[in-house]
């Protein structure tokens, strides 16, 4: 079990970095609209602000959990679990409010899983605990 949760951890940077540079790379199409070389990532169905705050909380995650873990800050599990929070709620109104069929209520589903499952593991791990130690 000791080696499922330090992978999971590891897989956590890597989402981690993942979600920042996204984050980032949105966050610049969002203020410049250039999108060349990469895909648009912009969703014209989402208003302005929603947009942003779409970009802000992947930033967040991404940069607090990428931080959080390199500096061992003990409190990165009750930041995630905020911004995991915060995520689910904009994933949630994304989902209901703005979306067309291009999103799915799976893939809904399974944000949300992830969601409650990576706050629990980084709640009760005992690999995560150790790590996040003052």
């Amino acid at each position: 079990m000791i080696i499922a949760s330090k992978t999971y951890l590891i897989l956590l940077v890597i989402w981690s970095v993942v979600m920042l540079v996204w984050g980032l790379a949105g966050f610049f199409e969002y203020f410049t609209g250039i999108n060349k070389p990469f895909i648009e990532l912009q969703n014209k169905a989402y208003p302005n602000g929603v947009q942003f705050v779409h970009w802000l909380l992947i930033s967040l995650a991404g940069g607090t959990f990428l931080i959080g873990y390199l500096t061992h800050w003990n409190a990165t599990p009750f930041a995630m679990l905020i911004l995991f929070s915060n995520l689910a709620i904009l994933c949630t109104i994304e989902t209901f409010d703005f979306m067309s069929e291009q999103w799915s209520l799976k893939a809904y589903i399974t944000e949300l899983i992830f969601y409650l499952a990576t706050s629990l593991f980084l709640l009760n791990s005992a690999v995560s605990k150790s790590h996040f130690i003052s």
